[in-house]
């Protein structure tokens, strides 16, 4: 079985074309849906078998493109027949350079094309590192595309509805248009081959079928990105598109080599799904023999197996697909050898997911429930990171964005049956105090049986921004017995942990100055509350200071977007620190800020407002700083 994995923006017609392409031959097999953001379609074309992995439209769902194109021996890119919308296909161009994978880009839609295809092609290569070349120039009438030049085998030819195209003469007006395309793509395709450039520098006739071995050599090796383009919709060059990819995408080995230089993976997981009654659904793609039911895969047996497609009735071989049930050692987004496991490539991983959300069960009786379905979804979702929320000890999930919790949310409750209510994260407010204090407290109870005793006492004062608690003590002639000076730093963080407001506090120092014992009555208990009390009464008359967290930023952006972010950090209180071109990404900019964590969540929401969808960012703690109680009063 051959794979390819198709992508692109939302509403680019993905599944129109993944549809279009099975049923060329009238031999689609059943198209499984999978966790709501992928589509597996087996079918055959011309005595083959294939697998057609369509991946959703959506930043949110971008994370599940790392494992499929992991598993897929090519890819291809289904844009739409519009310039302008170019931008919103950066990250799935980016995606494919990073992956290394020979990918075709379709260009769809094209009998609705205001643009000329070579402008959507010339706004697409804006955020290319390779050369994008055209495979075919479309023919118009009236303004409207109405067929298409194939520029290797130079044929003509006219679209009809729901059928395949019509081989027509070239039509005279098309004739220089054609001749100029043909010698961009020659020249395009001579860089990577001696024997062609000799001849085009020699002005000899060029063979089709010599273009075409060419074309096959330089995609194979991911040179370039040949564009073709149709109506997945009206049926409009999709049989040049499966040709394509028939005669020019590599067998399976080529993406085993992508994985692996020593050739000892023999699986990819590169779907995964929780369905009722059967549990976690893991598809698995076979990259070398030794593969099947019962067999040895990532350290454990397979448990039930099933192959797709033509491998169901027959043998199961490298490059073959099937679905692994009862088989919870494997997870999506890792590659199997017999013995072990090991995590795809960074390019296979998702994006920092930081839209944050704390969920709590409607209902308390779910609350165990609700920790196990969290861990079971982790295991099919690798952007799903699961935490704890400090403030209130609720579950807080990490995700894409909004779309991904949504998703979440319904699986839980369909799959699980458990019904959460989200929340946004709370600020991590922290305080500190605002001038040394200096505080002598006696501890004494006499109630019967042993005495407690112990008197300190402590300076508490604030140090610089970032210094954490220091803890020290200078007591002299043994005032307080060593042993129980650690009871004293233990009751400081104790009260520490907890000001005036509710809140951690950070930046100070405590110093044991002095303090007494008794023979009998002292104890380890004794001091813990003796110096947790000296501390609250030092806070107390210090006063606090609120502190929020900022964060250190980075945006990875459209570099059309880059100037809008200004005014759109500043309004969120950032603090800009520069940016410039992303190193070795093609259109992309990195724009670093210093912002509030509290504005976190709105800054995920901007952001996938002001570029489209595009944008993503990281973050990482930075520092605290001083914050007006007003920032916070609604959190």
């Amino acid at each position: 079985m051959r794979v390819f994995t198709i992508l692109g923006p939302s509403q680019s017609g993905k599944s129109t074309l993944a549809s279009a392409l099975a049923n060329l031959d009238d031999a689609a097999g059943k198209r499984q849906e999978v966790a709501g953001v992928a589509a597996l379609q087996p079918f055959s074309f011309m005595g083959e078998d294939w697998a057609a992995v369509d991946i959703a439209g959506g930043a949110d769902n971008l994370s599940q493109a790392g494992p499929a194109l992991a598993a897929s021996d090519a890819a291809v890119l289904c844009v739409p027949a519009d310039a302008e919308a170019a931008v919103l296909s950066a990250p799935y161009l980016r995606k494919l350079e990073e992956a290394g994978i020979p990918a075709f880009i379709f260009v769809n839609r094209m009998d609705q094309a205001a643009d000329r295809v070579a402008e959507i092609v010339a706004a697409l290569q804006a955020y290319c590192n390779h050369n994008i070349i055209l495979r075919q120039v479309p023919i118009r009438e009236k303004g409207q595309v109405v067929g298409a030049v194939d520029l290797i085998s130079e044929r003509a030819w006219q679209y009809q509805e729901g059928k395949p195209s019509a081989l027509i003469e070239l039509p005279v007006a098309m004739y220089t248009r054609e001749q100029e395309a043909r010698t961009e793509l020659l020249e395009a395709l001579a860089d990577f081959d001696d024997a062609l450039l000799e001849e085009l520098i020699e002005d000899q006739k060029v063979m089709a079928e010599e273009v075409y071995e060419v074309a096959t050599k330089v995609l194979q090796h991911n040179d370039l990105i040949p564009a073709l383009m149709g109506s997945a919709e009206h049926k409009n060059g999709i049989l040049r598109l499966m040709k394509s990819l028939r005669h020019e995408a590599p067998d399976v080995g080529v993406a085993l080599e992508r994985l692996s230089q020593d050739g000892k993976v023999i699986a990819v997981g590169c779907m995964a799904d929780l369905v009722k009654h059967l549990g976690k659904t893991i598809m698995v793609r076979a990259m070398d023999t030794g593969v099947g039911n019962g067999a040895a895969v990532g350290g454990a047996s397979l448990g039930s197996f099933t192959a797709i497609g033509a491998a169901a009735q027959g043998a199961f071989g490298a490059g073959d697909m099937g679905q692994a049930v009862k088989s919870d050692h494997l997870n999506l987004g890792f590659a199997y050898g017999t013995d072990g496991a090991a995590p795809l490539p960074d390019w296979a991983q998702p994006r920092p997911s930081t839209f944050r959300r704390v969920i709590t069960p409607m209902h308390e009786r779910d609350d165990a429930r609700l920790s196990g379905a969290l861990e079971r979804l982790a295991e099919i979702d690798p952007a799903l990171e699961v935490g704890q929320d400090e403030a209130s000890g609720h579950a807080l999930l990490s995700l894409q964005g909004p779309l991904h919790m949504r998703r979440i949310k319904h699986t839980l409750k369909a799959e699980f049956g458990v019904e959460v209510t989200e929340e946004m994260v709370p600020p991590a407010l922290r305080e500190t105090i605002n001038k040394p204090v200096q505080i002598h407290h006696r501890h004494r109870k006499q109630s019967g049986g042993a005495g407690q005793f112990a008197d300190v006492v402590v300076e508490v004062k604030p140090l610089p921004r970032g210094s954490g608690f220091v803890f020290e003590e200078t007591v002299k002639g043994g005032a307080v017995p060593k042993n129980y000076i650690p009871s004293v730093e233990a009751g400081a963080r104790e009260a520490l942990a907890q000001g005036l407001n509710g809140h951690p506090v950070v930046d100070v120092c405590v110093t044991l100055k002095d303090g007494k014992h008794h023979s009998v009555d002292s104890s380890d208990y004794a001091f813990r509350t003796a110096g947790k009390n000296a501390v609250k009464e030092a806070m107390a008359e210090a006063g606090a200071t609120l502190l929020q967290p900022i964060m250190r930023v980075q945006i990875h952006v459209p570099s059309v977007f880059t100037g809008g972010l200004v005014p759109v950090v500043s309004g969120m209180k950032g603090q800009i620190l520069g940016f410039e071109a992303e190193d070795g990404v093609a259109g992309w900019d990195v724009f670093e800020t210093l912002l509030p964590m509290a504005a976190q969540d709105e800054l995920c929401n901007t952001l996938a407002s002001h570029t489209r969808g595009t944008g993503w960012f990281s973050t990482g703690f930075d520092h605290y700083e001083e914050a007006r109680r007003a920032d916070f009063a609604e959190a």
